[in-house]
């Protein structure tokens, strides 16, 4: 059964309704943070800011706090409320959405400790374009699910998971980038090792973005997505 915006407000209990609610907006708020560390992490980088570059750092460990919050508030929920069909879906969905926010988190403190070690170094490398490039990408599809969560939007949902197939493409042609300057210059190595890292880390702020999607297509159609193809997961969510 697929589910409608209105789903989660409809019962005879207001405060469970409100627990609900809770629920989604404090997803939210982690998310936005998140999204903002992805931006920051990147413009600690490509900027030489390595001020930004600690407080990306730092934040991380209010990231963590609040995975664990949330996760305790899913707990809570299922224990006192027994949710069952889409309210189910909803708290299931939501701790593992946490998990993959709370990863993208982790992965925006790998570039931002990249970015220190090549602030300290004094000498930018080549590869800012594409962590530019990248990084932009992965923050429009860590923003775009969220969206396509907080609307419940399907197809939405689908157009991010399209667009990590994009990201992958990129990825691997900036990996050769990269290994061609070390070829051109080996006294770029170093540095460019720190840039390949970064990228690795972008890469996979695009597949914990990807999960988040399929995630939300879960809570919406009740269709398992993970390890489909893109045309598979097409088909379920436009149900053809």
């Amino acid at each position: 059964m697929e589910l409608s915006k209105d789903a989660h407000s409809h019962h005879i209990s207001q405060q469970f309704n409100s627990e609900l609610e809770q629920l989604k907006n404090h997803l939210l708020e982690m998310g936005g943070l998140v999204e903002r560390q992805v931006g920051d992490a990147i413009n600690s980088l490509v900027n030489a800011d390595s001020e930004l570059a600690v407080n990306v750092r730092a934040t991380d460990k209010k990231i963590n706090q609040m995975e664990m919050n949330i996760d305790e508030e899913c707990t809570r929920i299922i224990a006192r409320r027994q949710p069952a069909a889409s309210d189910l879906r909803l708290v299931i969905t939501a701790s593992k959405i946490i998990s993959d926010l709370e990863r993208i988190g982790d992965e925006s403190a790998k570039v931002a400790r990249q970015a220190i070690k090549l602030c300290e170094e004094g000498e930018s490398p080549r590869g800012y374009v594409e962590i530019r490039h990248i990084g932009g990408r992965v923050q429009a599809m860590t923003r775009n699910a969220l969206t396509a969560f907080a609307r419940l939007d399907a197809e939405a949902a689908l157009a991010v998971a399209r667009e990590d197939k994009n990201v992958d493409m990129e990825y691997e042609s900036a990996m050769r980038e990269m290994v061609t300057y070390m070829m051109e210059d080996p006294r770029s190595i170093k540095r460019v090792m720190n840039v390949i890292w970064s990228l690795r880390a972008l890469e996979r702020i695009g597949d914990h973005a990807r999960n988040i999607a399929e995630g939300v297509i879960y809570l919406v159609k009740g269709k398992d997505v993970r390890h489909l193809s893109l045309d598979e997961m097409q088909r379920e969510v436009q149900g053809s």
